[in-house]
């Protein structure tokens, strides 16, 4: 007999939200995890509407502070949109993962220390780090160890120039109070900044594009943020991620289900990021008994993200970038359209 029903490798926001949904169907539920306490990442914090839905579904509500809508801001000008139903709300990402860890524990999940250094599926289901399961949900993030073993990891190809156009992330907290409501994404030459509220003396800045400066040389792209932050003491450090784009050829493998930044990855550029993976790990739970339909719910979840924001990042890439937020300026009814699909 498995040890358990389900193995969730990965103990972040998704693998702990997996969890919880798990434990909710009445699955016996082991969590895989080689770091201990509260695991903070680099990203942008914005729980947009649809993923506090989602978490309020499973009786989570993580204090933060307020997300109205996006505001795009440029040399050129700026667009906002306020989300036309409820808010979202920024949340600091060890607020989140403290409340997760909590509800999966009150539950009846059990963590485990260590790490997924083989898979081997059996008769039964799957053995990892020497714990059977029927199942394993694979939540261990872009660089996802359980993709890699399974030999499902799609390498992402070069432009056609060879350049390189990894995108990676930085981000910092400063102790300040915000200025806005609004998630503002800040638009330089050859960067984006993105600044999300999270409590009512701190925001989190976070910066996207290719390896290059520093997170304060960055900054330095951004003349209207720079000067909102102009004596603003940091709050903790500067934590990276990337590279970004991450692809994997299937999500399905016998027992096994990737789930999140594990499963592939396109870009931070819309902050869809979690809702994408909590939805992801609503459907891998509901389609344990079947591979293909977790293939086509994983599809479905992901469906608006994947096509938006790989659209986005190819503009943004583009010699047309200079002209993104001035076309959305011009059309703030498809700005507004594009930012209510990806919110819900």
């Amino acid at each position: 007999m498995p040890d358990t029903d389900v193995l969730v490798v990965g103990g972040g926001p998704v693998g702990l939200a997996a969890a919880v949904e798990a434990r909710r169907r009445g699955l016996e539920v082991v969590v895989l995890e080689p770091r201990a306490g509260t695991v903070d990442k680099a990203c942008g914090e914005g729980l947009m509407p649809g993923a506090l839905r989602l978490l309020q579904e499973w009786d989570l509500d993580p204090v933060g502070h307020t997300l109205a809508g996006i505001s795009y801001r440029s040399p050129a000008g700026h667009v906002d949109h306020r989300f036309r139903g409820p808010a979202g709300r920024g949340v600091r990402r060890t607020t989140l993962h403290d409340a997760l860890r909590e509800r999966a524990a009150a539950l009846g999940a059990t963590t485990v220390a260590g790490r997924a250094t083989g898979v081997r599926v059996t008769p039964d289901g799957v053995v990892v780090a020497g714990i059977s399961a029927r199942y394993l949900l694979a939540c261990d993030g872009l660089h996802s160890t359980v993709r890699r073993l399974l030999g499902v990891e799609r390498p992402v190809p070069a432009g056609r120039d060879r350049v390189d156009r990894r995108r990676y992330g930085l981000r910092r907290h400063y102790r300040l109070a915000p200025w806005t409501d609004l998630v503002e994404v800040h638009w330089s030459r050859d960067a984006e900044a993105y600044v999300t509220p999270v409590a009512p003396d701190l925001v989190g800045v976070a910066v996207l594009g290719r390896r290059g400066a520093g997170l304060d040389a960055a900054l330095d792209g951004f003349p209207e943020l720079a000067g909102r932050l102009h004596g603003a003491l940091p709050a903790g450090p500067v934590r990276g991620a990337g590279p970004l784009r991450q692809r994997s050829t299937r999500r399905a493998v016998g027992p096994v289900r990737l789930v999140g930044d594990a499963s592939g990855y396109v870009d931070a550029l819309t902050g869809e990021g979690l809702r994408v993976g909590f939805a992801q790990a609503r459907a891998a739970v509901a389609t344990l008994d079947d591979p293909a339909a977790y293939e086509r719910a994983w599809r479905a979840a992901s469906r608006d993200y994947r096509l938006i924001t790989s659209a986005l990042v190819a503009w943004a890439t583009s010699p047309m970038r200079p002209a993104l937020v001035p076309v959305a300026r011009r059309s703030p009814a498809l700005f507004g359209a594009v930012v209510e699909r990806l919110a819900r």
